[in-house]
């Protein structure tokens, strides 16, 4: 559980990352746009990578949140990718620096607990649209010529392409519209 005080730190972090990208979130930036010292900043969090640890595991807690729900939630496999991918592209709209994070894989290649973080975000939501995939399989609603994995493979990488296209843009396509777009192609693909 995060302290109010760790809370604004993140929050200040995800803004110094949308104005600047990843590049400009340092510790000295980030005390400058808080108000407080850098040793201030050092009594909440040990380094600028425990930040952004913090990030991703929120980031992660998400996932899991989704991962039940689309356990639980009573509908065709169809209706629970265009839930799940709707509610990411409402994220994404509403903190478009969560993509710079999430996405930065390449960037954490060196920071090996970041890099475990992000492969555990990207198994868990590669897992919920599998399970997702296969219960629309045997419940025939989703085509059984191609397997699972494949199918959430592409549905995941055309998914992940239009956010990254979006954000290298300057944001200067609305997400929401073309997200509703690719789901209802990613729907004509994936039904039977």
């Amino acid at each position: 559980m995060q302290t109010e005080r760790q809370k604004e730190i993140v929050e200040a972090a995800l803004e110094l990352i949308a104005e600047n990208g990843i590049q400009g979130l340092t510790i000295k930036n980030l005390a400058k746009k808080i108000g407080i010292t850098e040793p201030a900043i050092y009594r909440h969090f040990e380094s600028k990578i425990d930040i952004l640890l913090s990030i991703l595991n929120n980031f992660k807690e998400m996932a899991i949140m989704i991962s039940g729900i689309m356990e639980t939630y009573e509908a065709t496999a169809i209706e629970k990718i265009r839930f799940m991918f709707s509610k990411m592209l409402e994220l994404f709209s509403e903190t478009p620096s969560m993509i710079s994070v999430i996405f930065s894989e390449e960037i954490f290649k060196n920071e090996e607990v970041l890099k475990i973080k992000i492969v555990e975000i990207l198994n868990l939501h590669t897992q919920t649209i599998e399970n997702i995939i296969s219960k629309g399989q045997l419940e025939k609603n989703i085509r059984e010529d191609i397997d699972e994995k494949s199918l959430a493979l592409m549905a995941m990488g055309s998914f992940r392409l239009l956010v990254k296209k979006w954000d290298m843009n300057n944001h200067n396509f609305n997400l929401s519209t073309e997200g509703k777009k690719l789901i209802a192609v990613l729907s004509k693909i994936l039904g039977k």
